[in-house]
């Protein structure tokens, strides 16, 4: 892949048209609000733009996209990734349009480059930011909408600026989208504030389940489909619960086990400074940051502790 500069971005953006959009499976906010705003600037200079309708997106963040989507990719569109680390992560609606995608846009330092071209930024915290920057290189006015999309973004992926990837230039970008009068208080309380009772239920059933090893540095949450059903949780109340092992006392690295459609294993890996949680997943054919990363392993939730156990061990954490 050829690495772009920010301005060079820029530069591909004003020389194409007919945008189509595209975000990873299971939409956090990070990539439906980048899109979101990638879309609005692009509209902004006069290019046509939409983003590829996600089916996986939840009511939570459904508004962001508003008027903004298409259903199918046409045939000319310059079509263009936000957030996604690897193809892998393309949402399986989306994986027929992997050859056609020309320009990628992302923050993960795991990123495979399977694009021709596109920028990658690992030092930035959220891919909202590369989003803002790109926007100032365009020469771009911010309006409302597209400061609550970019704030969704740079908030939901440094957890209300507390994570330790939120840099002085994510507390500019998050200025700069109020300024240009983002409702700040709002999506905050949405996304941090606001919690349905199945969200409660099901972190009472992982504080009771818990696997802890290492002298209590090692954590383990297996969620098994059954507990989810019985919590009545959906994916809006599963959004960031990978966090809720790490929040623990003393817990340095926490994994996550969840299982999809298809009976797949889904980890999500959160750990401290000292641990690396790219190098977990990386071992798992996943990826994504030191502290935050991801993968998913075709087997039950029973066989990938077992490959997880196995892999700590291997990496001097157990």
């Amino acid at each position: 892949m050829k690495e772009l500069t920010r301005t060079e971005v820029a530069e591909f953006l004003r020389n194409r048209d007919h945008y189509c959009i595209l975000t990873h499976r299971r939409p956090d906010g990070d990539t439906l609000g980048s899109a979101a705003a990638l879309c609005r600037i692009l509209r902004a200079i006069g290019k046509q733009a939409d983003i590829l309708e996600n089916p996986e997106i939840t009511e939570k963040y459904r508004s962001l996209h508003e008027g903004l989507t298409c259903t199918a990719c046409p045939e000319n569109a310059t079509v263009v990734s936000v957030d996604v680390a690897t193809e892998k992560l393309l949402n399986p609606d989306f994986a027929a349009l992997l050859p056609r995608i020309a320009l990628l846009i992302d923050h993960h330092g795991t990123n495979s480059h399977f694009a021709p071209e596109g920028i990658v930024d690992a030092g930035s915290a959220a891919c909202g930011e590369l989003i803002y920057d790109i926007l100032v290189e365009l020469g771009v006015q911010m309006d409302k909408s597209t400061a609550e999309a970019l704030y969704t973004a740079i908030t939901a992926d440094t957890g209300c600026f507390r994570y330790s990837n939120t840099t002085a230039h994510t507390l500019r970008t998050g200025a700069a989208c109020l300024e240009a009068g983002a409702d700040t208080y709002r999506i905050n309380k949405a996304l941090f504030e606001t919690n349905r009772m199945s969200r409660l239920k099901m972190e009472a059933y992982l504080a009771q389940h818990l696997e802890f090893f290492a002298d209590g540095t090692i954590a383990l949450a297996l969620i098994p489909l059954e507990a989810e059903h019985e919590c009545g949780v959906g994916e809006d109340d599963m959004e960031s619960i990978s966090n809720f092992a790490r929040n623990v006392e003393g817990v340095q690295l926490a994994v996550t086990f969840r299982t999809d459609k298809t009976g797949a294993t889904k980890l999500s890996v959160r750990s401290a400074p000292g641990y690396d949680a790219s190098s977990v997943c990386a071992a798992l054919g996943g990826g994504g940051h030191v502290a935050a990363a991801g993968a998913r392993v075709e087997c039950d939730q029973a066989q990938a502790r077992e490959k997880i156990l196995e892999i700590l061990s291997k990496q001097g954490y157990l």
